[in-house]
């Protein structure tokens, strides 16, 4: 298949590359990785970091502790709860990241955006 054809599959791999990518981007001013980012907005919901982070870090503990760390060293975190000052950081991130993620789903209403992400959930319960 060639150009606006391809299969939905490769749309997927393809969107979920760049997202990653221009994530990585927008948060590299600030020193932080997407997955931190994760954590930290884990921590303010009241999830367990370990639980809200799984299907990326495949029950690696290594692998939780290098997002982490770097989040307990600035003083952001203290075990899966936010510090003060890791809430006043994640309320200036949130900005940041609520620009960037208009700029991604600029041209697409809001209708538009909740069909996608209900056929998305559909096809992925479809493949259980």
């Amino acid at each position: 298949m060639s150009g606006d054809n391809k299969p939905i599959g490769w749309w997927l791999k393809e969107v979920d590359r760049r997202l990653e990518a221009a994530f990585e981007r927008v948060l590299a001013a600030d020193g932080l990785t997407r997955r931190q980012w994760q954590a930290l907005n884990a921590a303010a919901d009241g999830q367990p970091i370990a639980v809200a982070l799984a299907p990326f870090l495949d029950d690696d503990p290594a692998g939780l502790a290098a997002v982490t760390n770097p989040l307990v060293e600035r003083e952001w975190l203290t075990g899966d709860e936010l510090t003060a000052a890791g809430s006043r950081a994640l309320a200036d991130l949130t900005v940041k990241v609520q620009a960037h993620r208009r700029e991604v789903t600029a041209g697409i209403s809001g209708q538009e955006y909740l069909t996608t992400v209900g056929v998305l959930r559909r096809m992925a319960g479809n493949l259980k």
